[in-house]
């Protein structure tokens, strides 16, 4: 996972002195040729790249500011609905408010953009008085990644009209504020969003953004959402490389997860059959003979193993002991368990699991 991250930032940077990097051919001969040789970074993660299906993935180059702060461009957001609460107000009073907007505005073109994330797809959609356009994007792209993208397109294509006064509507209002508050970790595609605006800007384009509320009956709103969903045509677009990095975590993830079915045979299996992240105990060595139960290995019943010995054998029920035996099975403990867990049959996860059994250790 770090090598990825690490090749992904350096692709993301032009300022990287290996940003333009590529094999050698004399490399890839000898690395072919020789079996002792060690392949180099680039050559170990083309083959992670191939595996994990991102060979053809390009990540969206970062930009930092290169315009000092007296001359950010501002954008201009309308807020028609910024004193509403969706909980209490009905579809019909977001419609006629939006309607009295519109007619404020009529002189402005308006355009929706929208974007949509599933299991299966990201797309977006974007949706002029007479034309609309949608497109899929990378799955590994995130929901905001595919609204920016929407605007983005969405400005791309105002050059090529006749009118000079538009309003862009988004359901995505962090989105809108992402364009006011530009720093070093902004959202890489925020900058491509400013230079147009000022491009168009400095052409006599007047473009003003407004958010607008979701599923309430506009009728540009519910276009556009329809269209990004029933996308099929894929744009050649950069991945940020945020998305990039949680999308390589949720692919490892997986692997892992595939990987953890298969290990039955394993004591912690038993425990978590899912891979997942516990909290630690605050107290080291409780956490200590925790992990030790979870894992089924103590220094009780393997030690046999250091010294060479026969494996320990309860006497009682004349079979090999393990955590397994001791803490949920053997009789020999029936009356320990009756009394610090209420119950003589008692089933390993629920000692040792995520949220441990309060009486475990006094149980010990």
């Amino acid at each position: 996972m770090l090598s990825l991250h690490y090749y992904f930032r350096v692709k993301s940077n032009t300022y990287q002195p290996f940003h333009n990097f590529k094999l050698r051919p004399f490399l890839v001969r000898l690395q072919e040729a020789r079996e002792s040789f060690i392949p180099v970074f680039f050559s170990r993660v083309h083959n992670i790249l191939t595996e994990l299906n991102l060979l053809y993935v390009h990540v969206t180059i970062h930009r930092k500011r290169n315009f000092p702060s007296w001359k950010f461009f501002e954008t201009h957001v309308l807020h028609p609905f910024e004193n509403f609460n969706k909980s209490n107000i009905t579809d019909i009073i977001y419609q006629k408010t939006f309607i009295e907007h519109r007619e404020h505005y009529n002189s402005f073109v308006p355009i929706y953009t929208d974007g949509s994330k599933s299991a299966d797809q990201v797309s977006f959609a974007v949706v002029f008085p007479n034309i609309i356009f949608s497109f899929r994007l990378h799955p590994s792209c995130s929901i905001s990644t595919a609204e920016i993208t929407a605007i983005l397109y969405a400005l791309e294509q105002i050059p090529k009209s006749i009118q000079k006064l538009f309003i862009i509507y988004t359901v995505s209002l962090s989105v809108l504020k992402a364009h006011d508050s530009v720093h070093d970790h902004t959202h890489p595609l925020v900058f491509s969003v400013l230079d147009i605006l000022e491009k168009l800007a400095s052409k006599g384009f007047i473009i003003n953004f407004c958010w607008i509320p979701s599923h309430v009956g506009i009728l540009g709103n519910e276009q556009a959402a329809k269209a990004a969903k029933s996308a099929t045509f894929s744009i050649n677009g950069t991945v940020p490389i945020g998305d990039l990095k949680n999308h390589i975590k949720l692919l490892l993830y997986t692997e892992w997860q595939e990987q953890w079915n298969v290990e039955t045979g394993n004591k912690l299996h038993a425990i978590t059959p899912t891979v997942q992240s516990w909290p630690s105990l605050k107290n080291r060595k409780a956490d200590t003979i925790l992990t030790r139960l979870r894992v089924g290995h103590t220094r009780f019943t393997h030690r046999h193993l250091l010294l060479e010995e026969q494996a320990p054998m309860c006497s009682k029920c004349n079979c090999t002991l393990s955590v397994h035996h001791i803490l949920s099975e053997c009789s020999n403990f029936n009356s320990q368990r009756l009394r610090f867990f209420n119950t003589t049959t008692i089933s390993l996860p629920t000692l040792p699991g995520e949220t441990q059994h309060v009486h475990l250790f006094a149980f010990l």
